[in-house]
């Protein structure tokens, strides 16, 4: 099938890629040109596992084309994607106009019946706007070409976003038109062999139903890192509380893993969004409102610590920082803990050496050359001369470490693991003073 994806960002690009896997013929549009320079080269501008060996096979292959000229785009597609970027206006509320400019490029340019499909994450009544953006501008230019409008929403995790886009757990469509639903079944099958993985539903439902997954796995890491904070306090350790209530059924163990805080593209900003949406329809959204605001409060947790530990004052210390993304296997740093943390000391006078597997030339776009910043090669680097190790990112490089190392190489044996990678018993054997989230007030002195 002959498909057009506008926006060649994380979505975008996934989507295209898979789509070219298994056969169809999909032409990427952005209005970047030195991204589709690179993209011709085989220069990835993301890092995702998989995605590098598939877009250059595919492109190769010439199921895959990279440009710039819209109208060659919209001639090409049957379908034709919208998975541009919507950024979180000053209020929080999701900033539409990349949609509903791509919106009015479909409609200057269409010449046959196209299936137009929301895949960027939007506000409920999204679909309505794109309708009627493109019947303004063809009543504009006195056209009438007929067209559909569908919620198609993504829900890719990074770091294994390729997976997800190859076997998804379930295929959305929001529409009431059964002729785009043929189609978009046509699309989907390679997807859809072993069950039916596609469930239908009017394009309101769709659009909040993106909305509502991620605003509920957020809430779960909210919840479980307030039960960790009340841990602490109690004298309890968070560990063996998830244990004893991730084995019941009705919660089970995903996404209940404390930490200090979530990050990324999706959850802060799809929190904030459906906040503001329920505010314009006149309620208060109580519950994602105490998210958002317990989030807030998590991406402080190693900093209180520090500060707490050296007794508010840090100036003049090296810290050493692993982990630099908000999550593993990807390097994006969007609303990522690191940032928070980093400012932090920075503002009060602290030195950070910093290593991420993935995420350093990110760092170094986003904060430039600074005297208080080092990005080290490896982790042991960045260990040298430091005061204390703060753990951001749980990337399975930093799980099975050499302690005695770490020991010996800092000044204080002391680590602030944001992520609980490791035993409280096990880190006082080595003879490291441990903070963890949630462990216990006794994790923090050494027996």
């Amino acid at each position: 099938m002959k498909v057009t994806v506008f926006g060649i960002g994380y979505v975008g690009l996934v989507q295209a890629a898979v789509l070219a896997e298994v056969g169809h013929d999909v032409v990427c549009v952005d209005v970047d040109q030195n991204k589709v320079d690179n993209l011709e080269k085989g220069i990835i501008p993301i890092y995702e596992p998989g995605l590098t060996p598939l877009v250059k096979s595919n492109f190769e292959a010439g199921r895959v084309q990279f440009t710039t000229d819209a109208a060659k785009g919209i001639k090409h597609g049957d379908i034709v994607f919208i998975a541009v970027g919507t950024p979180p206006d000053e209020d929080g509320s999701a900033d539409l106009k990349y949609v509903l400019a791509v919106a009015q490029t479909i409609a200057t340019h269409m010449e046959s019946h196209k299936i137009v499909i929301n895949k960027s994450t939007v506000p409920v009544g999204t679909a309505d706007k794109v309708t009627a953006k493109i019947n303004q501008v063809q009543q504009d230019l006195n056209k009438s070409v007929s067209f559909d409008v569908v919620s198609n929403p993504e829900f890719l995790k990074e770091g294994a976003a390729v997976n997800d886009c190859m076997r998804p757990d379930r295929i959305i469509l929001g529409t009431t038109s059964e002729r785009s639903e043929k189609k978009l079944r046509e699309l989907y099958a390679p997807f859809n062999r072993n069950h039916d993985k596609i469930i239908v539903m009017d394009v309101r439902s769709a659009e909040l139903t993106k909305y509502a997954a991620n605003c509920m796995l957020a809430t779960k890491i909210s919840f479980m890192n307030e039960i960790a904070n009340l841990a602490e306090l109690f004298g309890a350790d968070v560990e063996n509380v998830r244990k004893g209530i991730g084995s019941d059924p009705r919660i089970g163990y995903q996404f209940i893993y404390p930490g200090c805080g979530y990050g990324g593209s999706c959850f802060p900003k799809d929190v904030q969004a459906l906040v503001r949406s329920a505010t314009a329809v006149g309620y208060q959204a109580k519950v994602l409102e105490a998210v958002e605001a317990v989030n807030y409060r998590q991406k402080e947790k190693l900093f209180d610590y520090i500060m707490r530990h050296y007794n508010n004052d840090i100036n003049g210390k090296t810290i050493a920082l692993w982990g630099l993304s908000f999550k593993p296997n990807t390097d994006d740093m969007r609303e990522a803990s690191s940032r928070v943390l980093m400012e932090k000391l920075w503002e009060q006078g602290a030195k950070v050496q910093a290593y991420d597997p993935e995420a350093m030339e990110e760092t170094q776009r986003i904060y430039a050359d600074r005297d208080d910043l080092a990005l080290m090669g490896t982790k042991e680097s960045a260990l040298n001369g430091a005061d204390c190790l703060v753990i951001c990112t749980e990337w399975q490089a930093f799980r099975a470490p050499d302690f005695d190392l770490i020991k010996n190489k800092l000044t204080d044996p002391l680590v602030f693991d944001g992520r609980n990678l490791f035993e409280p018993s096990l880190m006082s054997e080595y003879g490291l003073h441990y903070y963890a989230i949630g462990r216990g007030k006794s994790v923090h002195s050494v027996n």
